[in-house]
């Protein structure tokens, strides 16, 4: 098998998270560390290593899932391939 380009804590995750840096339009596979999960998806804009990558597309008020959690609320809308961090991620606490 393919080396991943992005993990998964948990098959319910919605966003990976990038094991090296993807770049605009490249493929890429993700691998599920708890479970069988190997989702494919393009990337739509470059994605940092240790950044989250989108598996579905979202609008706000998502419900972002990380590590089988839920990490957040999404504050814009995002298509799957496009890079989650804080300009369209927020905290539910505040």
């Amino acid at each position: 098998m393919n080396t991943p380009e992005f993990l998964l804590h948990d098959d319910k995750d919605t966003v990976g998270v990038a094991v090296v840096d993807i770049k605009a339009g490249q493929q890429v596979t993700g691998r599920s560390l708890h479970g069988d999960a190997r989702p494919k998806v393009k990337a739509l804009m470059d994605i940092p290593l240790g950044h989250k990558i989108a598996l579905c597309a979202f609008k706000p008020g998502d419900t972002v899932i990380k590590y089988g959690v839920d990490i957040g609320k999404v504050v814009a809308p995002v298509k799957a391939g496009e890079h989650v961090h804080v300009h369209n991620l927020k905290t539910k606490r505040w």
